[in-house]
């Protein structure tokens, strides 16, 4: 068998996606024979050398039996965190999926404190497509916020805002345009917030970017699969909602997010025309 990428492996295995297995073996979590790889680019073969991912051997496509899909969409709880496994010793969404038999791993995360749609699957090309910073496939969200915002700051967050890159307030980034509605008006209001990318906790930074809290995130859709299981609970995906999902993934964001509010046409519009 050829030689091929380490993090290509290990997508491939089900252990992560590829960007998370890339920092894998940056942390120095992988080792092929014995050594431990720590640079990008590394190859190895899968059927021949023995890959180690932490404590667990990796075991050859021929030892692994078939390598069919497996596509599973989850409602994720509050208080599990989206990863195989956890240093802190918090529950992890793979707690809830124990009676899938094929090696499955989430695709893109939800935080800790956030609830909704998840996927999982061994597609580690599909993966690698859907969580790619150009694949622009849709992701819509319930979003509780403390406070009403105005529609000034509203509009802010539909045209794309500055919010800080990771940890550092310094480091910034400019978000994407976002599609945002008023879902339930109340003292604290619900929007339906629509992304076409996953920055870490780029929903909250939004909000906080405008002076509000949030308070609840639920996704409730992600490009055509749509939330529809209790909290904990999960099914199969049907092979035409995978078909839909592989369509997607395939697009790329260059067209950008629709906004699909109707416009209302002023006195001020009108004198600029």
């Amino acid at each position: 068998m050829p030689l091929e990428r380490l993090q290509k492996i290990l997508a491939a295995a089900g252990i992560a996606s590829r960007r998370k297995s890339e920092e894998m073996i940056l942390q120095g979590m992988v080792s092929v024979n014995g050594v431990t790889v720590t640079q990008m680019g590394a190859k190895a073969d899968p059927e021949h050398d023995r890959i180690k991912v932490g404590n667990k051997v990796l075991q050859p496509p021929a030892a692994s039996g078939s390598k069919h899909h497996e596509y599973i969409l989850l409602h994720k709880p509050k208080g599990y965190v989206t990863t195989v496994t956890d240093p802190e010793g918090r529950p992890t969404v793979m707690d809830l999926v124990k009676t899938v038999r094929a090696r499955i791993y989430p695709v893109g995360r939800l935080d800790y404190a956030s609830e909704g749609l998840l996927l999982l699957t061994n597609d580690g090309d599909l993966a690698h497509k859907l969580t790619h910073a150009s694949s622009g496939v849709e992701k819509t969200y319930l979003v509780k916020i403390s406070g009403r915002p105005d529609a000034e700051s509203i509009a802010r967050l539909r045209g794309g805002i500055s919010i800080a890159r990771g940890n550092q307030p310094a480091d910034r980034v400019r978000t994407a345009a976002a599609r945002i509605e008023l879902a339930k008006n109340a003292e604290n209001p619900w929007y339906s917030v629509t992304l076409i990318e996953g920055r870490n906790r780029q929903i909250r930074k939004m909000f906080e970017e405008i002076g509000h809290h949030v308070e609840k995130i639920k996704r409730v859709r992600y490009g055509p699969l749509e939330l529809d299981v209790p909290p904990g609970e999960f099914r199969a995906l049907t092979p035409r909602e995978v078909q839909e999902l592989k369509r997607a993934a395939s697009r790329t964001s260059s067209s950008k997010l629709k906004d699909e509010r109707p416009r209302k046409r002023t006195r001020a519009t009108d004198q600029r025309r």
